[in-house]
């Protein structure tokens, strides 16, 4: 895994180019030369971190659901008049 690095202010000017950069690995974004972050794509991270890569449902599912909002649905009743077409 090769570690290309930016320093923050090319980084800013130009995020494709990293952003393409970590196909062949790790990106560090330097401040004052010194690595300060790290981009690198969401597949390597879960490979670094032992994790799956969720579903959009287990993300969803994680989602934080507001109390006060209410869930029930109540239909009203349809009046529905059926009636013979007039085909004259």
């Amino acid at each position: 895994m090769a570690i290309q690095s930016f320093s923050s202010r090319d980084f800013t000017r130009d995020i494709s180019t990293a952003k393409r950069a970590t196909a062949q690995g790790a990106v560090f974004i330097t401040n004052r030369g010194k690595p300060t972050y790290a981009l690198l794509k969401i597949e390597d991270y879960f490979a670094l971190t032992g994790q799956k890569q969720p579903s959009l449902l287990d993300v969803m599912d994680a989602l934080p659901t507001p109390v006060d909002v209410a869930c029930a649905f109540e239909p009203l009743p349809a009046n529905i008049v059926l009636q013979v077409p007039d085909l004259q």
